[in-house]
Order: structure tokens, then sequence, then C-alpha cells
């Protein structure tokens, strides 16, 4: 596959400064006939297709937003899409999305700048390594982060931390004693931070730590934050012989295959186990699920919104936030032996 040209390749063959490469490609009146002329056939020797967003920018009328996502298809992220959609609508810029992969969401990133298709891009639970840092700075691409941080960008961060602490207090509140948690094979920043908040809140209310029933499925998919994940650690926890009274499941999509795996077991939920998410999809009101919402469909929103402002504004201020989630409580932890 022959290797695309780049506006560098252009500047050199034609012996000008990038600058003026781009000055004749955005059609500017800065640049001699001579120079235009040069460059133009140049561009044409070396079958040039300037980059989409290289173009825009330098016009300063950004066109194409994108969203670099690990997956389209869990609820989770579909909550914050939604939001990010709907205030797309009030704007002038297309929007497209990519999937990095969610197992090296990194390599998808540095696919996704390679094409350099979007003038702008919201990154969606990516951490940003030095790796996508320089990939970042070097097109100059505005962006906002979701659900990860880095001191050099606009972020809207998700205290998941807070979220199982929060989860960890509910459960203690509720009166039950032996507590259990259905944690992610895949570790991630988001899932030790709701093992270590969940596990904080029990050691602040004196209550007995049981590794055992700390559990995971088996499968990896979107990082074992899936159905199949919270169906298979159910079915850990009866080969192991125990229970705990009432388990928090790191999202509510576990959540969904916890308490179908119970059914098949032929328990009932909150009757002899009860269940907690996290996430507060939509699925979780008509479950009756206790979940944390995170608030999702509102940063959707917010981090469209900053991104906008940054386009228009470059060197504004940085906007870094921290979103502190809140409990939902439903059936579905009631104490019914309390």
């Amino acid at each position: 596959m022959r290797k695309k040209v780049t506006i560098y390749e252009v500047a050199e063959k034609a012996e000008v400064a990038i600058s003026t490469v781009s000055r004749v490609l955005n059609g500017s009146e800065n640049v001699s006939e001579t120079t235009k002329e040069k460059v133009q056939n140049t561009i044409k020797e070396l079958n040039f297709r300037p980059q989409v967003n290289a173009r825009k920018l330098a016009s300063k009328k950004p066109q194409m937003l994108a969203i670099a996502v690990p997956s389209f298809t869990t609820p989770y992220f579909n909550e914050v899409l939604k939001g990010v959609k709907d205030e797309i609508k009030k704007m002038d810029l297309d929007i497209i999305m990519y999937n990095t992969g969610s197992k090296n969401p990194e390599e998808g990133v540095q696919n996704f700048f390679d094409r350099g298709t979007a003038d702008a891009v919201i990154l969606l639970s990516i951490d940003v390594s030095d790796t996508v840092h320089e990939l970042i700075q070097a097109t100059q691409t505005p962006a906002v982060l979701v659900n990860s941080s880095h001191p050099a960008y606009n972020y809207f961060m998700l205290n998941d931390y807070r979220g199982g602490y929060l989860a960890g207090e509910h459960l203690v509140n509720q009166g039950f004693k032996r507590l259990g948690m259905i944690t992610s094979i895949v570790e991630s920043k988001t899932s030790k931070e709701r093992v270590r908040g969940f596990k904080d809140a029990l050691k602040n209310y004196k209550m007995n730590i049981d590794s055992e029933l700390f559990m995971s499925g088996d499968t990896t998919k979107h990082g074992g934050f899936t159905e199949e994940a919270g169906f298979e650690a159910i079915y850990k926890y009866e080969k192991l012989g125990k229970f705990p009274d009432a388990i928090f499941c790191s999202n509510d999509t576990q959540a969904v295959g916890a308490i179908y795996a119970l059914s098949k077991l032929g328990m009932k939920v909150p009757n002899d186990i009860a269940i907690m998410g996290n996430d507060n999809i939509k699925l979780s009101k008509y479950l009756e699920l206790t979940t944390i919402d995170q608030k999702m469909y509102t940063i959707g929103v917010q981090a469209t919104k900053r991104l906008a402002e940054i386009i228009e504004k470059p060197n504004d201020e940085l906007c870094q936030t921290t979103i502190n989630p809140v409990l939902v409580k439903r059936g579905s932890t009631e104490n019914k032996k309390a």
C-alpha cells in the first residue's frame, strides 16, 4: 500500500515553508503567483490529498467533531453519546464516531489521528498516555476528555472512588453483614477506584472484608463489564459454596447478568440476595435496581459544549471537572431479613 503523502513532503519538494503550503491550500492571497504555481504543481506531482482537519483548522472553520470510544455497544457509552448527539444538533458541526476497541484503545487512537479526518475530538474513557498526548499536540486538535484526566486538557472525570464508597455505605446502612462485589477481570483505573471506594466504606463502618466474596467473571469483552461477566461471577459464588448477603456490581450491565444467574439458581432479588449496580442505565429503572448515577448524559452534553468553546477560544483557561455520582435507591437492595 502506497504511503500517504504529507504536507511536510510537499513543502520539502517545493522548497517552501509548511505555512506557505497551508496558505496555498486555503486560498490565501499572501502568496506570490510564482510560489503558488510551484506549490500547486508539486501537489499534483506528488498526488497530495490534504487532511480534512488541516484545511479546516487553518481556515478557522472547523466542521467535523469526532468521538473516540472503546465500544459503541455498552449502555454506559451509549448514554454519554446521547448527550453528545443532542448537543451537537445545536452547532454547525458534523459528527463521526470512531471505535478504538477496548483491548488496546491507545493503538486505536493512534490509527484515528493518522487518518486526520476530524477538526476536534472527545476521547471517552481513554487514558492519555505520552504517545497519545504527542499525537494531539502534533496535530493541534482541540480535545476534551471524558472519564480520564490529564493536566494539559479539558476533562470531565467521574469520581469512581466516591461511587464505590456510596455503594458500600448504602449496603451497610441497609443492615447487610456479609458484603461482596463483582469486579472486572480486566484491571482499569475505573474498576480499581470502585473497588477501593467500596472497601474503604466497609473499613470505615468496621465491617469484615472477605476477599473470597470479591469475584469476577472470566469474560474479558468490554473489560469484563458485561452481562456475561456478571452471570459467570454468580456461578463462581455457587461453586465456592457461599454467597454474600448483598453484592455491589461494578456496573449495571454486570448486575443484569447477575440477576439472571440468580434466577437460574432459584434465588430471588432481594429476598435471598440484594444486588446493586453502578451507572444508572435506562434499564436499571425497570429492574428496580439500586445503582450509582454517573450523570452520563449530562457529561456528554457538557463535554460537547466545552469542545465548542475551545474551538472558538483555543487559549481559554482549562476546565477540569470531577463529577460526583449520587445514590439511586430502589427495591433491589431492600433488606427483607432486617
